[in-house]
């Protein structure tokens, strides 16, 4: 990893943190925060903005869980979740609630920068991947409403289809918006008159 990362960890016992901590620091890394638990996870990160989080414990529980999902909600960051115990059924759970790598049997020294790089290249595939599908469920939410606009402009103006068409790209030229948004402005305007007539 070419820079060092600035890190929040997580972890109830104070003795196993300072040795996380000295083991990340070892490798160039920052613990800029420290919670003893994961109560205030997504406003320490919001306040914080670290690369990556570290929560290291012996499995997570419910509220651990909860936590991390609302942090994979509001503010998501690769988290590396060490565990003391291996449990199928918690590592799916974590996984599910954003995880990006669940490592059993605790952190080993000589393991960090290893684990700290797959975290953050499976995070960084992982959001390139929601923001493609994003981009690709705006796309499609358009294109409905641009097919939408364009057969109540053909009914409303007694015109053909590449004249509607026309008409919905010279108003998103003119006002300086995506088509998809003109359409749907349009589709309101219509069904307005519509319900009015």
């Amino acid at each position: 990893m070419p820079q060092p990362l600035r890190i929040l960890l997580v972890d109830d016992e104070s003795v196993r943190a300072a040795m996380v901590e000295e083991a990340l620091g070892q490798e160039g890394h920052e613990v800029i925060c420290h919670l003893q638990s994961p109560a205030s996870l997504n406003d320490m990160v919001e306040r914080h903005a670290p690369d990556v989080v570290i929560i290291d414990m012996e499995s997570p529980d419910r509220d651990t869980l909860d936590s991390m999902s609302q942090l994979h909600r509001e503010n998501p960051r690769p988290v590396v979740f060490f565990a003391d115990q291996h449990d199928p059924d918690s590592m799916q759970a974590a996984l599910k609630a954003g995880v990006s790598a669940y490592v059993v049997d605790g952190l080993v020294p000589t393991r960090v920068r290893a684990i700290l790089e797959v975290a953050v290249a499976r995070f960084d595939a992982f959001q390139s991947m929601r923001q493609e599908l994003d981009r690709t469920r705006t796309q499609l939410a358009d294109r409905k409403r641009i097919e939408k606009a364009k057969g109540m402009l053909m009914k409303h103006q007694d015109c053909d289809e590449p004249q509607a068409y026309q008409t919905l790209r010279k108003l998103a030229m003119d006002r300086g918006q995506r088509i998809g948004e003109v359409a749907g402005n349009v589709i309101d305007i219509l069904e307005g008159l519509e319900k009015g007539l």
